[in-house]
C-alpha cells in the first residue's frame, strides 16, 4: 500500500475480534459506555475512537455509537484508562442491572 501524501510502503493493520475465542466469561467487570460524554457520539462524527484503538480484544466496535462486544471483552479496563473523556467506566459484574 502506498500513502498519499509520499509514496512511501505503509503497513496497516486493523484488529481481529475473536483470536482468543469468546473471552467474555472472563470478566470480573464490564465497561459501561455513557455516551453522554462519549467523543464521537456527541459530535456525531468519527472522531477520537481511542478505546477501540487500544482494546487488546478488538471488542470494541468503531461507530456511533461505540458499542462493545461483551462476548469477547475480558473487563482489562484498557479502554476506561484511554478514554480522554472518562465516558467509560468499569463496573463489578454482580453490581449490574439487567436490562
Amino acid at each position: 500500500m502506498h500513502t498519499i501524501d509520499c509514496g512511501h510502503i505503509s503497513g496497516v493493520s486493523s484488529p481481529s475480534i475473536g483470536e482468543a475465542g469468546r473471552t467474555g466469561d472472563w470478566r470480573d467487570s464490564t465497561p459501561v459506555i455513557d455516551h453522554q460524554k462519549c467523543i464521537p457520539t456527541k459530535r456525531n462524527k468519527p472522531s477520537c475512537f481511542l478505546c477501540w484503538l487500544y482494546c487488546p480484544e478488538a471488542a470494541i466496535k468503531r461507530g456511533i455509537p461505540v458499542e462493545i462486544d461483551l462476548e469477547y471483552c475480558k473487563g482489562c479496563g484498557i479502554c476506561a484508562e484511554e478514554c480522554p473523556a472518562g465516558a467509560i467506566t468499569l463496573v463489578e459484574e454482580s453490581n449490574l442491572t439487567i436490562r
